[in-house]
């Protein structure tokens, strides 16, 4: 028995341009309403995967360890951590959680796993026993960031990771982990960061993919649209279409981290073959195997 489901974490207030890279505002606000500083609605969903005997969480969020003024700067809307507001929603803390999936080290997908933010008080690593499991070239990447993202990555996370004796490294070749079990298959990505870990579940109606920031939400589905933050965006392209190609086969779904208002559809195709999302969910509740 495996159950599915959709947890909200803290949202985010951020630029459209950015986000929807080189399509210009013409076309993307077709999709997501711009506000008077240009800035979209977008939310940090995590997957929760609850099997018998063991407590799976895909993602963190963004969570609520940024001081004050970086909170403004990033858009961060609400001051508590809501991943844990969410958990609690179905009985569960922090503790509850035995496994986290890191897709990647960004703070707007890790950072959850930190306390929220308290003045002249150090950042505390939550999920006490859980084991977190990432990409190995995502984390050197996080270890020796680009000038171009460094800015993405907490330091002092990948400090706690380092010392919590839980943190296990996949390499990107892998499509399992022991951990993991049957049931489970892992993807892999470089474009929009090296090393992205995309994992898929095994559902009897078909898969179920996180694909995180590759497809961070419905609109970004069409083959074109990548994002400004993207760091190889034409191989990311290449990669989407692999992987929608195959998902689409095999009746594939999409759980979106950062679509406000989607948090899972079907892919499907257009009349003129172009990928799009159909069936299209604002969340998911405990949806069973």
């Amino acid at each position: 028995m495996r159950t599915l489901t959709t947890l909200q974490g803290n949202s985010q207030k951020l630029d459209g341009g950015a986000m929807f890279g080189n399509a210009p505002k013409a076309l993307w606000q077709r999709w997501m309403q711009p506000d008077e500083l240009n800035r979209i609605d977008l939310g940090c969903r995590a997957l929760l995967v609850q099997e018998e005997g063991r407590t799976i969480l895909i993602e963190t969020g963004i969570g609520a360890f940024f001081s004050p003024e970086m909170k403004e700067r990033f858009g961060v809307q609400e001051s508590q951590h809501v991943l844990l507001d969410s958990l609690a929603e179905l009985g569960l803390t922090d503790a509850d959680i035995d496994i986290v999936l890191l897709s990647h080290l960004h703070f707007d997908h890790a950072g959850g796993l930190l306390s929220a933010w308290q003045d002249d008080q150090p950042a505390q690593l939550l999920f006490p026993n859980a084991q977190f499991i990432t990409g190995k070239t995502q984390w050197q990447r996080a270890n020796h960031p680009h000038a171009r993202d460094r800015a993405s990555y907490i330091p002092e996370l990948l400090t706690l990771l380092k010392e919590c004796g839980r943190l296990h490294l996949v390499a990107d070749d892998s499509v399992s982990h022991p951990l993991l079990g049957d049931g489970w298959h892992l993807h892999w990505s470089n474009g929009h960061t090296p090393g992205l870990m995309l994992p898929e579940v095994s559902m009897p109606d078909g898969p179920v993919l996180f694909p995180s920031d590759l497809i961070p939400g419905a609109p970004w589905v069409h083959l074109p649209i990548t994002m400004g933050y993207d760091r190889f965006p034409e191989g990311l392209i290449e990669e989407k279409q692999t992987l929608l190609d195959d998902l689409y086969a095999r009746h594939g779904r999409l759980v979106f981290t950062h679509d406000p208002a989607v948090a899972m559809g079907t892919i499907a195709h257009d009349s003129k073959g172009r990928y799009n999302i159909d069936n299209a969910r604002p969340a998911v509740q405990q949806l069973a195997s």
